[in-house]
């Protein structure tokens, strides 16, 4: 790999780590909600959103730590 190729993997990964923090953000904002809902509104339709929200994000902050490690292994 030249050093194009690495600054070019160093761009992507500035810019998957911007999106990771983002999502993180949202996440912990659909968390606080969930958990300011009373216990039957967390049991609701809405609160379910909340939690599913909340996974489905998680999902996609794994999936995204994954990519930030495979492209540091890759431009080593």
């Amino acid at each position: 790999m030249n050093n194009l190729d690495r600054k070019e993997l160093e761009r992507a990964l500035e810019l998957i780590e911007d999106a990771k923090e983002i999502i993180e953000i949202i996440r912990d904002s659909e968390d606080e909600k969930f958990n300011n809902l009373s216990e039957n509104l967390q049991q609701s339709e809405r609160g379910q959103r909340f939690e599913e929200n909340v996974s489905t994000l998680d999902d996609v902050i794994s999936d995204l730590e994954n990519a930030i490690d495979n492209i540091n292994q890759a431009s080593e």
